[in-house]
């Protein structure tokens, strides 16, 4: 009779067995994927690979499954590397799986056209949805894993280029079908946090696999939706993933991106010195025709000047010649009207006028003019009219009073 042993032993032998064998230790396997399922703590991923005849189950650990360039389907068809065991605890026979790939380029490929086209007629890839760079950032957000190359690419490029900018960094897994949710969610958050003017989402070079993450349609949504400016930088040159198409730039390698991300100090030092030059150039061939100018004008004015002063000087002389003449005729006016008074005056006061209205004037022997109050009997006088005179003899003198009667 067999010795009876225990199941944990049968178990546990049966598991030594399978781990001796070099051949189940590192395996390829090609299947359809059925019952995937991803737990939400742990993180690990648990599947059954299949074909048209058997399956069998699977399990990937979570620092494996971060490696994922794609987030694995019910019923897509994948390759993976693996190592075959049994789980001691069910007496499960299964798959450890390392890694793991699309089923051939082709339905890699057909996935990445069919999106493309999709994305396309949606019109995530117009060319009236891409924004500007800002010509001078103050801060720029990086989308990439803290620990890769990319990171210090972008830093040492912008450092010698721009050393103003600050850099805002938002770490990412760049691998692994975690990924894409990780990178979509860092731009969001970039772009909402209202600190940055620009984003670059960056991952250094790696097999068309390890960069199959960035063909998600998640992180080519949130790039759409982003308001600020986003460029993307993966892989190399020859590498072009669906990020590429909805980013407002795409540059080759992060280097590249951070170059486009930042003017270059140098190269604006060198354009600023030429513009003073050509400023200072500018002003002094200005100065020197406005001086021209100017020195024209002066001469001009100084003719100008002098012909000025001289008929206003011409001016002011006939003002004064004709005030001058009006104050002559004015004051000969008004000597005439007194003078004229005057003689008026005097010739209504004038004795003669008064020998007109028949009145005579009186005078002496010796032609002396007297008044009647001075003449004596037989005094010789002479009376002289306005036309004639007449030699007289007084014969009396009488004294009148209000009481004489003039015969």
């Amino acid at each position: 009779m067999a010795e009876v042993i225990s199941v944990s032993a049968l178990n546990q032998y049966v598991k030594t067995l399978l781990d001796a064998n070099d051949i189940l230790f590192d395996l390829a396997l090609r299947g359809e994927i059925a019952n995937f399922v991803q737990n939400a703590r742990s993180g690990h991923c648990y599947f059954s690979l299949r074909d048209a005849a058997a399956s069998v189950k699977a399990v990937m650990f979570r620092s494996d499954a971060r490696r994922l360039g794609f987030r694995p389907e019910e019923g897509m068809k994948v390759v993976v590397r693996c190592r075959a065991t049994l789980y001691e605890r069910d007496g499960a026979f299964q798959v450890y799986v390392n890694e793991m790939f699309p089923d051939g380029i082709g339905a890699a490929q057909l996935a990445f056209e069919q999106l493309k086209a999709k994305l396309e007629q949606e019109g995530l890839f117009a060319a009236e949805h891409k924004k500007p760079l800002p010509a001078y950032p103050k801060c720029i957000g990086i989308v990439t894993s803290k620990t890769g190359a990319a990171l210090q690419d972008i830093r040492n490029v912008i450092s010698r280029r721009w050393p103003a900018a600050k850099l805002l960094l938002c770490p990412v897994s760049v691998q692994g079908f975690e990924a894409a949710q990780q990178v979509a969610d860092a731009i969001g958050r970039l772009d909402r946090s209202g600190k940055v003017d620009e984003i670059i989402v960056a991952r250094g070079g790696g097999s068309r696999e390890d960069l199959w993450v960035f063909n998600a349609e998640v992180i080519a949504r949130a790039a759409y939706r982003c308001k600020v400016p986003l460029i993307s930088a993966i892989g190399h040159e020859i590498d072009f993933t669906i990020l590429d198409f909805v980013a407002d730039r795409r540059a080759p390698t992060p280097s590249a991106a951070a170059e486009l991300a930042v003017p270059d100090r140098a190269e604006l030092l060198r354009v600023l010195l030429q513009l003073e030059q050509r400023c200072q150039s500018t002003l002094q061939s200005r100065f020197a025709a406005a001086l021209g100018r100017l020195e024209r004008a002066g001469q001009q004015l100084s003719r100008d000047m002098t012909r000025r002063t001289l008929t206003a000087g011409q001016t002011k002389l006939e003002a004064y010649q004709k005030e001058l003449e009006d104050a002559a005729r004015s004051g000969i006016q008004k000597r005439t009207n007194q003078l004229r008074h005057a003689a008026a005056l005097a010739d209504s006061l004038s004795p003669y006028r008064v020998l007109g209205r028949g009145y005579a004037m009186v005078y002496d022997s010796k032609n002396r003019l007297c008044s009647a109050d001075a003449l004596s009997t037989g005094d010789r006088i002479t009376l002289r009219g306005a036309a004639h005179t007449a030699e007289c003899t007084v014969l009396s003198v009488e004294e009148l009073n209000e009481s004489t009667q003039k015969l």
